[in-house]
């Protein structure tokens, strides 16, 4: 394996720092969502929400080094970069608390 040029390989590990921090981002709002906002919809549901956003963050770190590690292989091989199926986990994941957070909102 030929290996990449630095400045690709520095690319891909501040996107996989980004994500990380996304995900650390998901979990503090998780945790905030649930201890700080006790006039937000009932108990169950609220806390309903916050375990939501902390199994996105927990999944969402897991799933960006996966991402890291076949970027990283397919510059080493020369190859196209694979798909990033996380987007879509991170994206529909969001827009779905947002939605049932506003819901909360309208309804509070």
């Amino acid at each position: 394996m030929a290996e990449p040029d630095y400045r690709f390989t520095l690319a891909n590990e501040r996107t996989f720092l980004a994500w990380v921090r996304t995900s650390l981002a998901l979990v503090a709002a998780g945790v905030a969502l649930d201890q700080y906002l006790p006039d937000l919809g009932p108990p169950a549901v609220r806390t309903a929400i916050g375990v939501a956003l902390v199994v996105l963050g927990a999944a969402l770190a897991g799933l960006s080094h996966r991402r890291w590690r076949r970027a990283q292989r397919a510059m080493r091989e020369g190859a196209a970069l694979p798909p990033a199926p996380e987007m879509a986990v991170l994206g529909y994941g969001v827009a779905l608390v947002a939605a049932v957070v506003l819901v909360l909102v309208l309804v509070s």
